[in-house]
């Protein structure tokens, strides 16, 4: 199962059912580094220090610093949406057949009403 690190604006029940689904995942809170205004290029620095793959709803900016630097441990952006358990598990699947996450951007938008 993957290492991820949500990014503090990530929806806590998403990450809740992605550990029920058994990934290891540290929230920003976890770190405690909460409220802190973190700047995004060093959440990412945070998180490949870690080896964790970021997990993120802030597309535009981890966008950006991916195109910037692809070395890193994983980014994920993820359109938000408001049923947490499937986006939990469009998470999961879009990871499932990779091999690995290292220097990816994953994007996981949220299915056409």
């Amino acid at each position: 199962m993957a290492r991820f690190y949500s990014n503090e604006n990530f929806p806590f029940p998403v990450v809740e059912e992605l550990r029920r689904l058994g990934h290891n995942v540290l929230t920003v809170q976890d770190a405690g580094k909460a409220n802190l205004e973190i700047p995004d290029d060093e959440v990412l620095a945070f998180a490949f220090g870690e080896n964790r793959t970021i997990l993120t709803i802030n597309r535009r900016d981890f966008i950006r610093l991916h195109r910037k630097d692809p070395n890193h441990s994983g980014i994920i952006v993820c359109t938000a949406d408001a049923d947490f358990i499937r986006q939990a598990n469009r998470v999961h699947e879009a990871i499932e057949a990779l091999p690995q996450l290292d220097g990816q951007l994953i994007r996981v938008n949220r299915p056409a009403s």
